[in-house]
Formats: structure tokens, C-alpha cells, sequence
């Protein structure tokens, strides 16, 4: 035999060997599948729970109590299911005991919350607004808040209790999302100053969009049209153009018959005559749907001080966020502060002021230089009730010079 066949004699004959055992070992080792799992399909594998010990604990099924389709694990323990159950139903079901003020939410929003919802829960940036939008449901853009479209008040507070701090979940004391939830409240005007929100009295609160939503019965009363012979022909005795789809402009047009019952149609503004009563000069026609000219600002007072003024304009920066002031300013989560000095408190139009402001502006109050001073030095023991967060200014110069900053625009 020459040396080659001893060679390979020798390789051929381990591998033999080797192969022997590998099989022996496996047919010891392998458990084979359940019977129940041959006659399963694919999708109903898939479906079922993996078993905790792998196909070997499948092999062993018949000795484990058969409470699944498998015959393998267990009901959750009561413990194990009170871990996940966190949800808040409209009713109180799942509300923890605990209890929280808005004064007290008002300070854990504003160290939470604020930074994304801003102070009064206005919105910051793309971050959402939780208070403000009443009458908007029906507009193109909606704004839907907590106050104006939301229906149930375990709504908010599940989700804060559930999601937020963003990016710290479930951080928050029962105590503080009750607290965070009475401020919401208390920013949507829906709860006054000194409302305490707990457990007990949850479900007293109605949001102001509780009747606004119904009940989805549309398998009841539409699927069913839906599951016999369509109508093809003559399926209505007539066709009549109920609303206009104007954002799609979809509607056929019948000419002037149908523009004269588009209701966008409207009449041209009737005119009234205007006489200036203290410059004495001729009457001029002015629409009575036009906006008004936009009146100039006044300079500043002979005086005021430049630099302090100067100074006064500085200091507006800490603020800007939430007022402004000078040409076109409009209301923000602050009314504008055109003419604030010597302005009637709480008199700017199109801006929902707290009680405390309501109830000055009533009593004919005026913001002289004296009020305004205390109230920004101290704005909450100035106006008892005010939503506005900002502590004050601590320096009396730098209240001087806001005063003297506003004091150079005019209405």
C-alpha cells in the first residue's frame, strides 16, 4: 500500500468517527417539537408566547398546567399587572389618593413644564399650547387645548402622570400632576386661583368641550348600508348642493343664481359720515367694516430722561416673550403694552385678563406710575390673583427705567 492510501485512509476514517458521534450526541440532546405545535400553522407560531425554556420546556408541556394554546405559562399576577395598569378613566378609575393647589402647580409647571409650554401653558416654539383657542373648532386651523377641545379631564392628567416631563416619564408625584393639572385648569380659566384638585372632587370638574364629541356608531348605522347591492341609477330622487367645498373648489358653479345665495357673497359696507368734533374739519366717509388707521406713536415726553430710557429699553428684554409694544404689536400670552402708562387696567380689547384685573378695570382703575411701579417690583402682591409668573424686578432703577420706556408709546 503505498503512502498516499495510508494518508488518506487515516483522514477518511476520523471524519467517520467524528460524524458517528455528532449524530449519537444529537439524537441525546434534541428534544423533539409537541404535537400540538406540528399541527399549528405558521401564523398561529408566530402568535403564540415563546416558551420560557426554549423547546425543551415545550417538550415537558403536559406536565405544566395547559392554560394557554401551547399548554405553557401562566396568568399575571395581580402585582405584575398593577405595574403596567396606570391609565386614569374618565370616571376616576385608576386615580391615585393625593390632592394639588394651583398655586402650588404653578411653580412645578413652571420648573417642568415651561420650558416647552411656556409660563401661562401658551406654547413655546412648535411645543404645544395647553390653554387659549375658545371658538376655534370651526376655524381652517383650529388651536385645540386642554380648555377648547379637550373632553375629559383624565385626559390630562394620565398623560402627564404617564409621559411627561419630556424626557422624564413618570418622575412626578401624584400630588404634582394634581397640582400641574389645577394650573392647566386655572390657565384655561376654568378654575379659579384657589382651587385645590384631588381625587375626591376629579370628576366635578366639566372641561368646556364635554358635549363636543359623540359616539362612534357607525357599525350600527352606516356599515350595514355598505354590505348589500349598491345602488348604480336613479338611487336619489334629486340632487341639491347643500355647502360649498371652498378649500378644495370642487363645487360646480351655476353661475349668478348660486352666487346669489353664497353666503360669502356680501353686501358692499354702507358708509357713515365722521366729523372731527374738536379740530373742526370737514366729515370724511369711512367704511364702517374697515379697520381704523393705525395711530402714530407719540414721542416720548419732554421728560423723560434718554438714558434712562435708553436703559428702560434694556431691561424690556426680560419681557419681550410674553408682551410687546411699538408699531403693529399685537396680544401674546400678555396683553400689549401700547399706552399701558395711564392706561385703565385690563382694558385692552381681545385679551382675557385674570378676575383681579377684571374687577379693577370695573372699578375704573388706572395704571399710574405708582401701580406700575409696585407691580413690577412685586406683581403678585400687587394684583393678588394675576397668572402672570414673573417674580418682579428686583432693582428700583430698573423699574424706573421700564416705566420710562413704556411711557414713550402711544396707543
Amino acid at each position: 500500500m503505498s503512502k498516499s492510501l495510508k494518508l488518506y485512509g487515516s483522514v477518511f476514517g476520523g471524519i467517520a468517527v467524528t460524524l458517528t458521534f455528532a449524530v449519537n450526541m444529537a439524537d441525546r440532546f434534541v428534544a423533539e417539537a409537541p404535537e400540538g405545535l406540528r399541527t399549528l400553522t405558521p401564523l398561529e407560531v408566530a402568535a403564540a408566547p415563546a416558551p420560557a425554556g426554549g423547546l425543551v420546556a415545550a417538550a415537558h408541556a403536559d406536565e405544566a398546567p395547559k392554560d394557554g394554546p401551547l399548554g405553557i405559562g401562566r396568568e399575571a399576577l395581580p402585582e405584575e399587572v398593577a405595574a403596567w395598569n396606570l391609565d386614569v378613566s374618565p370616571d376616576g378609575t385608576g386615580l391615585p389618593p393625593g390632592s394639588g393647589s394651583v398655586e402650588d402647580g404653578e411653580m412645578l409647571f413652571s420648573e417642568n413644564c415651561a420650558v416647552c409650554h411656556g409660563e401661562f401653558a401658551e406654547g413655546a416654539g412648535n411645543w404645544p399650547k395647553l390653554a387659549g383657542g375658545e371658538d376655534t373648532l370651526a376655524n381652517k386651523d383650529p388651536v385645540k387645548t386642554v380648555g377648547s377641545y379637550w373632553p375629559h379631564l383624565s385626559t390630562a392628567w394620565d398623560y402627564v402622570h404617564r409621559s411627561m416631563p419630556f424626557g422624564n416619564a413618570q418622575s412626578l408625584e401624584p400630588d404634582e400632576v394634581y397640582a400641574i393639572t389645577a394650573y392647566i385648569l386655572y390657565s384655561n380659566f376654568i378654575v379659579d386661583e384657589d382651587f385645590v384638585l384631588s381625587n375626591e372632587n376629579f370628576t366635578e370638574v366639566d372641561l368646556p368641550n364635554a358635549e363636543g364629541f359623540i359616539i362612534d356608531d357607525r357599525p350600527e348605522t352606516e356599515y350595514p348600508q355598505w354590505t348589500g347591492e349598491p345602488c348604480m341609477t336613479d338611487c336619489k330622487d334629486s340632487v341639491e348642493i347643500t355647502m360649498r367645498a371652498t378649500v378644495l373648489d370642487v363645487t360646480p358653479d351655476h353661475g349668478a343664481d348660486e352666487a346669489a345665495t353664497d353666503p360669502a357673497a356680501e353686501a358692499p359696507a354702507e358708509t357713515v359720515e365722521v366729523a372731527s368734533a374738536e379740530t373742526g374739519t370737514d366729515a370724511a366717509a369711512v367704511a364702517t367694516d374697515a379697520a381704523p388707521a393705525a395711530a402714530e406713536p407719540a414721542p416720548a415726553p419732554a421728560a423723560a430722561d434718554p438714558e434712562l430710557v435708553a436703559a428702560g429699553e434694556k431691561v424690556f428684554k426680560k419681557c419681550m416673550s410674553c408682551h410687546a409694544v411699538g408699531d403693529g404689536a399685537k396680544n401674546k400670552s400678555g396683553p400689549e403694552l401700547n399706552g399701558v402708562v395711564g392706561r385703565g387696567i385690563g382694558s385692552v380689547d381681545g385679551f382675557r385678563y385674570s378676575k383681579v384685573f377684571e374687577e379693577a378695570h370695573g372699578a375704573g382703575d388706572t395704571w399710574t406710575p405708582e401701580r406700575l411701579h409696585a407691580f413690577l417690583e412685586k406683581p403678585k402682591d400687587a394684583m393678588k390673583g394675576t397668572k402672570m409668573s414673573f417674580a418682579g424686578l428686583r432693582k428700583p432703577e430698573d423699574i424706573d427705567a421700564v416705566i420710562a420706556y413704556l411711557s414713550t408709546f402711544a396707543e
